[in-house]
């Protein structure tokens, strides 16, 4: 029994990442010292069909930011974080925010740190933040931030300020940039982590595959087929997370894979960034 104490709090925020019950919840908890991935885990192994946000996924609020240069062959996306929804729709943070992404475009800086380097009214981004942060009060940074460089980019700004994308394909024209659209919508709804099962983490492929392990064995299922199980479980999570293998939203009968190739026979998808606060 682990010798951790678990709060109330913790239990409320584990069912929010994964809209499991309380008990359940405190029972990962409890079952895993409090670690919240590991509860995750827990929890699938279990059966529980529990959401894709883990503990080290959590975002402040703040405003999200897709830009595109002139000629749509690059564009950047940065997410400008903070403490309260309060000054993330507060008009001159919105306006800071978009400085900062104006001088990203212009720029085109390979990260974060670079990005935070660049000058700004005479001072680095990263002073600019910091004297904005003493004039709100609370704490701002940027949290996310991505370049994208192909034939075309398209950029996807959510109504909200919460959710952007930025999509980068081997072709060009209006058939295309009509569907970088519809495939950044695509990725702002559907979330997927890679382009294909190919560019899948092979540290996620594992765990994955033990998960379905782990599941076949609770259902009781022989040893000697758990890791033919595990493998078709793997597959249903590549076509439900890369975005070739998901189903396109606006027409379910296709995926994203045929959509492209109905445009164009070698169109397809190089780069993709999907920055979103809370989701």
């Amino acid at each position: 029994m682990s010798s951790v104490t678990i709060s109330a709090s913790d239990v409320n925020k584990l069912r929010q990442m994964t809209g499991a019950g309380m008990m359940d919840c405190k029972n990962a908890l409890t079952e895993n010292n409090g670690d919240f991935d590991a509860a995750v885990d827990w929890l699938r192994k279990k059966g529980q069909k529990v959401s894709a946000k883990r503990a080290d996924r959590e975002v402040n609020e703040g405003v999200v930011i897709a830009n595109l240069n002139d000629s749509a062959n690059a564009g950047i996306v940065m997410a400008l974080g903070c403490e309260t929804d309060f000054v993330a729709k507060n008009d001159e943070y919105i306006a800071f925010a978009t400085s900062i992404a104006d001088i990203a475009l212009a720029n085109k800086p390979v990260d974060k740190a670079a990005l935070l380097a660049l000058d700004y009214n005479g001072v680095s981004v990263a002073e600019a933040i910091e004297e904005r942060t003493g004039k709100i009060g609370e704490k701002i940074e940027i949290t996310d931030y991505a370049v994208i460089e192909a034939n075309s980019v398209t950029a996807y700004n959510h109504s909200n300020g919460k959710v952007s994308v930025l999509v980068g394909m081997n072709k060009t024209g209006e058939a295309v940039e009509a569907a970088g659209r519809d495939v950044a919508m695509q990725i702002a709804a559907m979330n997927p982590i890679a382009i294909d099962k190919d560019a899948v983490p092979e540290d996620v492929k594992q765990r994955e595959l033990q998960v379905g392990m782990d599941q076949a064995r609770e259902e009781g299922k022989p040893e000697q087929i758990l890791e033919k199980i595990a493998n078709g479980k793997l597959e249903a999570y590549f076509k439900d997370n890369t975005l070739l293998n998901q189903k396109f939203v606006k027409d379910p009968s296709k995926n994203i894979k045929s959509f492209l190739s109905e445009i164009d026979k070698d169109l397809t998808v190089t780069a993709f960034k999907r920055i979103g606060l809370g989701a």
